[in-house]
């Protein structure tokens, strides 16, 4: 109601949207998530790729989490609010244009990967492969990355050829996930859009427009990453138009 009784005072409002949000995974990534749901990974390294244009839409490292219905967490939430600002974003959602990549072992170049695979198949020669992936996973992805790997789980591990081996490092590197969109706007944790900035007076949060009308916090079209900005801007803000 706020938003739409300052516009008919003249104020430019820019277009709300749900901002860092969690994302839905496509039915082909779907059931992968379900099964890893609860999971956490720390310090990996993931890109949302446009895969037509082979454009990286956002990168970076932390942490985030499988869910029943895709993943969260802190670098998730992040690049949500830059794929929400992608072009024709809907049209490339529906045509299962937009992909999660996971590199989970970004200190490891795909040699130095290589290297230390080969190092815990050599600890025990004649372990089966479903069984020789337990030091350098998760228990809970172990059974996902065998069977999405392609090699047989009974195979040992000493048998194992070096293209088999090529293929696990690629899959260790970029771990893919599907992107379909978002969790519904009530699961967001900030707006994006709302009171022009250039409308109101940055030394006192004043209207421009209307004298002694105040703004602060989420009304206002300023929003950040996670991390305790967004509630920084509302403090920062609800400060200088409390003080004035």
């Amino acid at each position: 109601m706020g938003i739409k009784w300052l516009k008919n005072f003249g104020h430019k409002i820019t277009e709300l949207k749900p901002s860092l949000i969690p994302l839905t995974a496509s039915k082909n990534s779907l059931q992968l998530c379900k099964q890893l749901q609860g999971l956490t990974l720390k310090n990996v390294a993931i890109k949302i790729q446009d895969k037509k244009t082979n454009k990286t839409i956002y990168e970076d490292f932390g942490e985030m989490l499988f869910t029943h219905f895709g993943v969260s967490g802190p670098i998730i939430l992040s690049g949500s609010a830059h794929l929400l600002r992608h072009k024709n974003l809907q049209e490339k959602l529906q045509a299962g244009d937009i992909e999660l990549l996971i590199d989970l072992k970004p200190a490891l170049s795909e040699k130095k990967l290589e290297d230390r695979i080969l190092r815990d198949f050599e600890k025990e020669k004649n372990k089966e492969f479903k069984n020789s992936l337990n030091e350098l996973l998760p228990s809970k992805m172990v059974e996902q990355v065998v069977e999405l790997s392609g090699i047989d789980e009974r195979k040992k591990v000493n048998s194992i050829t070096k293209e088999e081996r090529k293929s696990l490092v690629n899959l260790l590197k970029c771990f893919k996930i599907t992107i379909s969109g978002f969790r519904p706007i009530e699961e967001a944790i900030i707006t994006s859009g709302g009171i022009a900035v250039q409308e109101i007076n940055p030394k006192t949060m004043e209207s421009k427009i209307i004298k002694g009308l105040y703004f602060a916090g989420e009304i206002i079209d300023v929003d950040a990453y996670t991390g305790g900005f967004n509630l920084q801007i509302a403090y920062s803000t609800g400060y200088v138009a409390g003080g004035h």
